[in-house]
């Protein structure tokens, strides 16, 4: 629904009753109060309203023809577009068995009449207030979804949102990850030969596009680093083939890029893409200080996917031994001679990706 602040409008009201005096008195209260009003005489025609109008709050009478009150209200209330808007029942029904009816239905305050205005106007006064709290927040919560969605996909995001106080904590767990680093080839060359705004524009086009293939594949956006993207798989939620949709994001990354400069310019044509991946335990969480922290991954295995796509070759998607037993069957690759790493003690296997199921 929408939000009268952000909208720049009067809190809008939504009077309903079968009554036509008693709706016209409670207009001019209402009106004079510096409200908007709209008006209904039968429960129908009030759920239309609101679905068309968004008012911020109803005003509902109990004894209706056709559809009552209390029906009105629990529709209202059992819609999530809807149950956040605040009802006040209006009755002349004093019992408190149609005080609990009300109750039961999901009404927020309910008023007897004869009802006083200024009783009126002062709960009116009031459940909009929490209404308008109830907006900002919602509000708040839609700008961090957005926020959130720039480095995971939206699965994840209302994953985080469900349980921020601890995922979006400074510090971190161990947990088995496997992590992508995407290099573009020839970069460096490409910017010495190119102004600085074509430059800017090339990388851009190229880091959106390969962001959206990594988040697409339910991987996490973990930092650019100049021509470099650092992206992991298995946090801050865990799926039941990480390393599998890591080799899927990469191969189709490979596929995006290609096609993607196919149509430019000589000079961007002679760019490439290199790969590496790795899959392992590593400390995942928020790094940093309470003013300023990075959810991103530490340990070996960053260094060792880090590793490989500095040896990678364009168009090559090189991954470690850890990675292909995860993936199992349902990739092929080729085996390449083992190679000693910079800062390992012994060679390792590495895999070059052909395809992925």
């Amino acid at each position: 629904m929408e939000n009268p602040a952000s909208q720049n409008r009067l809190p809008r009201i939504l009077v309903v009753d079968d009554d036509m005096l008693l709706r016209e008195l409670l207009e001019t209260y209402l009106i004079d109060a510096n409200y908007d009003v709209i008006t209904a005489g039968d429960g129908q025609t009030a759920l239309d309203l609101v679905a068309n109008q968004g008012p911020d709050l109803v005003l509902l009478d109990v004894q209706m023809p056709g559809m009552n009150g209390y029906e009105v209200c629990r529709r209202l209330k059992n819609d999530p577009q809807t149950q956040f808007i605040p009802v006040v029942m209006v009755t002349a029904l004093e019992g408190d068995e149609d005080k609990i009816k009300a109750i039961e239905a999901g009404a927020d305050d309910f008023l007897t009449k004869p009802y006083n205005s200024y009783m009126l106007l002062t709960r009116v006064k009031s459940l909009l207030r929490i209404k308008r709290l109830h907006d900002e927040l919602e509000d708040r919560t839609v700008l961090l979804r957005r926020v959130l969605n720039r480095y995971v996909d939206v699965d994840i995001a209302d994953v985080i949102l469900a349980d921020p106080e601890r995922l979006l904590k400074l510090g971190g767990e161990t947990r088995p990850v496997t992590v992508l680093f995407a290099d573009i080839r020839g970069f460096t060359h490409f910017s010495e030969q190119n102004a600085a705004e074509h430059v800017v524009n090339t990388l851009n086009s190229i880091l959106g596009t390969l962001t959206e293939v990594i988040l697409a594949e339910h991987g996490t956006l973990d930092k650019y680093i100049g021509d470099e993207v650092m992206a992991f798989f298995g946090a801050p939620v865990a799926q039941t083939d990480d390393a599998l949709n890591a080799l899927r994001a990469a191969q189709k990354m490979q596929q995006a890029f290609a096609d993607m400069i196919a149509g430019q310019s000589d000079d961007v044509k002679a760019l490439g893409l290199g790969v590496g991946l790795s899959t392992g335990p590593a400390a995942v969480g928020n790094i940093g200080s309470e003013h300023l922290m990075n959810y991103t991954v530490i340990g070996d295995v960053v260094n060792t996917a880090h590793r490989l796509v500095e040896i990678a070759e364009s168009g090559q998607v090189l991954f470690t031994q850890s990675t292909c037993d995860e993936a199992k069957d349902l990739i092929r690759a080729d085996v390449l001679e083992p190679q000693m790493l910079p800062g390992k003690d012994t060679p390792i296997t590495i895999y070059s990706l052909q395809s992925v199921d």
